[in-house]
């Protein structure tokens, strides 16, 4: 791994080992987070770079100050107070920061990621301390060059960008949204490897809807209707060609877009720069592997299952298409695929004939008209697989999940809708209605289900098992592309890697999430380069490209540049 910034340079001394020579002194080096050891900085290093005095005498190792902060994070009265407690540490010692997280990240994952980030973005206005990333707005519009070169890594990778608003299940939270580039960037980091400096969160302001938001006096972004149409698609394409310029190598992930504007981001730029939705392709991948993994254990084809989504938006879309594909791959025609769903909007079940159908959801619109309530939908169609989609808390009812046992041998059910307060219903009501154990999975984590004189765990069907994965992939064979048949071989990939065990969990632990995510990028950028979509060509290089760009959180030691 080669770093490019303003900071530091990290390079191979031949008698010495690996170094870091950085530009910054005293109080401006311990005030950098990315470059900051803290209490950690050696005796030779405090007095070479100019810190003697500025911290106390005594010389602590890394496990020392992992400890202390640990400790210090057990204090705190709930989660919010946690995340913020973390988000501190992140602000002021990076390297320490990840290596909390990398050691305890299945601890620490439901804090710095789903659900606790959507509650931290409720009140970021409230909770902010320190700015992270870039803030764009259109008035920025013709300096977008001036601000990006004014980013002190020159080799950023990858950038998460979102608009705001959309956020998880709980809507428009205008430039509060900034919490899930940040969070996403931490697992890219903590479960990929990618280094920090290769990272760079966005938030685009084109403004919020949110009355709630405009009227509270502490909101951080600014106060006018969100920007549409023509003007909205050329601040855009302004953002993603000065990205092109300044960061031409980077990937670029499309983060918690409304709906309209995510499939038209992700189809007007998919084959122009490196990109993917994560809503739509991430999303789909990890639930993809899932179903995977279900059928593993219960035999039986793809191609022969029946499904019903609640929720025609970006993930129900996204997760009906590369289930498709994939039915596509066993054999199974396009059309005759497509009719193996039904999809559930907020006006009931979509079909030809309803009325004008937006261009995602008129492939899977059902070819006559059928009841429109789910209960009526789930009777009509049977499904084996069912899928909420829907950020509609309890929209799963007894009647429903009854009807799904009834109509399926080894019925599938998946509650996606996060935070946990939107699940469309819990484990243990599934296993109840159900009348037994179903092939199970949630978007936010639930404790195990007692049934039977078993425990039952429910796996988190989270994205982090995919997106660090498909980005260090991509990086290290250096993709021009990335398609879906991409996120069809990292979803295959999870689901070899789920235990077999039907009381255990459909995916593996998050504790496992860094092997997990090697795994991952080896196979994406062995399907980027026989794809020939990569910049290598030799299919036996993949796996040392990805340990080569593998960054673990341990100080150097530093040299005055």
């Amino acid at each position: 791994m080669s770093t490019g910034h303003r900071w530091f340079q990290i390079h191979d001394d031949p008698i010495r080992g690996r170094r870091l020579g950085v530009t910054l002194r005293g109080h401006a080096l311990l005030g950098a987070p990315i470059l900051s050891k803290g209490s950690a900085f050696t005796a030779e290093e405090r007095e070479r770079l100019g810190l003697s005095g500025l911290l106390p005498p005594a010389v602590c190792t890394l496990e020392d100050q992992v400890r202390r902060v640990r400790d210090n994070y057990l204090r705190a009265k709930d989660d919010l107070a946690r995340y913020m407690d973390l988000e501190a540490l992140h602000d002021r010692n990076e390297t320490l920061f990840y290596r909390l997280l990398v050691d305890r990240v299945e601890e620490l994952l439901p804090i710095v990621y789903t659900p606790t980030v959507g509650q931290a973005c409720k009140e970021f206005g409230h909770i902010f301390r320190r700015g992270r990333g870039l803030f764009l707005t259109p008035a920025d519009v013709s300096r977008l060059d001036e601000i990006l070169g004014g980013w002190p890594a020159d080799d950023v990778r990858v950038i998460v960008v979102t608009d705001g608003e959309r956020i998880l299940g709980l809507g428009d939270l205008g430039s509060g949204g900034m919490g899930i580039p940040i969070g996403k960037l931490a697992l890219y980091v903590a479960a990929g490897g990618i280094h920090p400096s290769r990272t760079l969160p966005v938030t685009l302001d084109v403004g919020t809807n949110n009355a709630e938001l405009v009227g509270d006096a502490l909101y951080m972004g600014t106060r006018t209707p969100r920007l549409r149409g023509a003007a909205y698609d050329a601040f855009l394409e302004a953002f993603l060609q000065a990205v092109g310029r300044r960061f031409p190598r980077a990937l670029v992930q499309f983060e918690d877009f409304g709906t309209a504007n995510a499939f038209a981001l992700l189809e007007r730029y998919r084959d122009r720069c490196l990109s993917f939705n994560d809503d739509i392709q991430g999303t789909a991948a990890v639930v993809a592997a899932g179903i995977f993994a279900a059928m593993a254990r219960q035999g039986g084809r793809l191609a022969d299952q029946r499904f019903v989504l609640a929720g025609a938006g970006e993930s129900a879309i996204g997760i009906a298409s590369l289930l498709a594909s994939a039915m596509a791959g066993e054999g199974l025609a396009e059309a005759e695929a497509g009719r193996r769903f039904g999809l559930v909007d907020s006006q009931g079940l979509v079909f030809h004939g309803r009325g004008p159908l937006s261009p995602w959801k008129t492939r899977f619109a059902r070819p006559q008209r059928a009841p429109a309530d789910l209960a009526s939908v789930v009777r009509e169609v049977r499904p084996t697989v069912l899928i909420g989609a829907s950020a509609q808390a309890g929209l799963f009812t007894r009647e429903i999940v009854e009807t799904l046992a009834q109509g399926a041998e080894r019925p599938i059910l998946f509650a996606l809708s996060n935070p946990t307060s939107k699940s469309e219903c819990t484990p243990e009501q599934a296993f109840a209605w159900a009348g037994g154990p179903i092939a199970m999975a949630t978007g936010s984590p639930f404790p195990p289900v007692s049934y039977g004189g078993s425990s039952w765990r429910i796996g988190q069907a989270n994205n982090a098992f995919v997106f660090p994965g498909v980005g260090l992939g991509s990086i290290a064979v250096g993709a021009r592309r990335i398609t879906d048949d991409l996120f069809l071989a990292a979803a295959r990939t999870l689901a070899r890697l789920a235990p077999s065990d039907p009381r255990e969990p459909l995916y593996p632990g998050q504790g496992e999430i860094r092997r997990v995510s090697r795994e991952v990028a080896v196979a994406v950028g062995r399907e980027a380069v026989r794809a020939g979509l990569a910049d290598l060509r030799r299919e036996e290089e993949v796996e040392r490209r990805v340990d080569a760009e593998i960054w673990d959180p341990a100080y150097l030691p530093y040299d005055p540049a």
